[in-house]
């Protein structure tokens, strides 16, 4: 996180995890705070969501109706119905954010996936095993339809993290 610009995640990742998205001092020695994006389209978000505290954060959304509760915030109407990612990679372009950490959820990665818009795909395999049939996936969403339209990947290297595994693939 610390070597990036900002850091996205969908609502459904709010909803769930209720994430603060900052870079912690006990992983990094001089943390900088990332702009946190969020991709709301219908503005869900809780007026007291973690993400919404101690940091900038950016709603992304594709309604006029802007929460007037949640103040101090950027809010970027951005598509209809559905936000659209490629128009949004040029909004933050123009703020000058050049990495972009997607972390999640699963529908927002498949997106980012399948528009072409990533340039690096890092796994980290942890020693514990969650299951069950509704754990989350990499990337959800819509899902290649045949071989053809799979995403492939070049794998880079890979790492050793704590008791984990980082795999880097372009």
């Amino acid at each position: 996180r610390n070597e990036c610009d900002a850091i996205l995640v969908g609502i459904g990742t709010v909803l769930t995890d209720d994430p603060s998205l900052l870079v912690k001092e006990e992983y990094v020695k001089k943390p900088k705070q990332l702009l946190r994006i969020v991709l709301d389209s219908e503005l869900r978000i809780p007026q007291n969501a973690k993400i919404l505290k101690d940091g900038e954060t950016m709603i992304v959304t594709t309604t006029d109706r802007i929460n007037t509760n949640i103040n101090k915030r950027e809010f970027v109407k951005c598509g209809n119905g559905k936000v659209d990612i490629k128009k949004l990679m040029g909004i933050l372009s123009k703020k000058g954010i050049k990495k972009l950490l997607v972390e999640g959820g699963e529908t927002v990665i498949w997106e980012f996936l399948n528009s072409g818009l990533v340039d690096e795909v890092m796994v980290y395999i942890a020693p514990i095993i969650i299951g069950g049939t509704a754990s989350p996936t990499m990337a959800g969403g819509e899902g290649a339809k045949s071989i053809e339209d799979v995403i492939r990947l070049k794998f880079v290297e890979m790492e050793r993290l704590g008791e984990g595994i980082l795999l880097k693939y372009s």
